[in-house]
């Protein structure tokens, strides 16, 4: 049997201090032995800057494509 973790993504951006506090929650609230995130800069794609752009950050589930959007907190995140 596989240990398949989730993959999410949060997109966010430099100098976004509401991705730093969505960071923050994560790290508390993320069981990393199930799941995987990497963090993405939306400003290096025209195309996530012109869908995420005013929503950062967004939590983005990669296998289901489902996205969680900011202000979300530790229930949000333990129901994603």
């Amino acid at each position: 049997m596989t240990n398949t973790k989730r993959q999410l993504e949060l997109l966010s951006t430099s100098g976004c201090h509401l991705c730093d506090q969505a960071e923050v929650l994560l790290s508390h609230c993320l069981d990393f032995t199930k799941v995987d995130v990497s963090v993405v800069d939306i400003a290096e794609s025209d195309e996530l800057m012109h869908l995420y752009g005013i929503k950062i950050p967004v939590l983005r589930c990669c296998q289901s494509e489902k996205v969680l959007c900011w202000p979300f907190d530790a229930l949000l995140l333990s129901q994603f």
